[in-house]
């Protein structure tokens, strides 16, 4: 079954798929990089990596569950995004949805902690 009329290729649909979620990592991973390297971070770049899967920053269970839900339903979506449409349509629409989904991600996260952090 063909979902938006997409899917024209077959295999190599999936290959999009997955190619959009390694793009989502890659935005994920460049945007908290910037973070740490404006905080002034001494190894931007591996405490970038180590914080793609856990969080150094300490949060509260609900808001930590959250952030992880929208993380893996943004890769989720980038990836059906990716799946589903074809030919340049694709391209766009795969990068503009990593994009919003990060976007929303990070400003969650960023939402969270400064109100975490009030709190102490």
């Amino acid at each position: 079954m063909n979902l938006a009329g997409g899917s024209g290729g077959g295999n190599d649909a999936w290959l999009w798929g997955l190619g959009a979620i390694a793009l989502y990592a890659l935005i994920s991973y460049g945007l908290d990089y910037r973070a740490r390297a404006r905080r002034g971070s001494r190894h931007p770049a591996r405490e970038a990596l180590h914080d793609l899967k856990d969080r150094e920053e300490p949060q509260s269970p609900r808001h930590r569950v959250v952030s992880r839900l929208l993380m893996l339903g943004g890769g989720l979506l980038t990836g059906l995004v990716a799946y589903t449409t074809s030919g340049f349509l694709r391209v766009a629409a795969a990068g503009l949805t990593a994009v919003v989904a990060v976007t929303a991600w990070a400003l969650y996260d960023h939402w969270t902690e400064t109100r975490d952090g009030a709190g102490r």
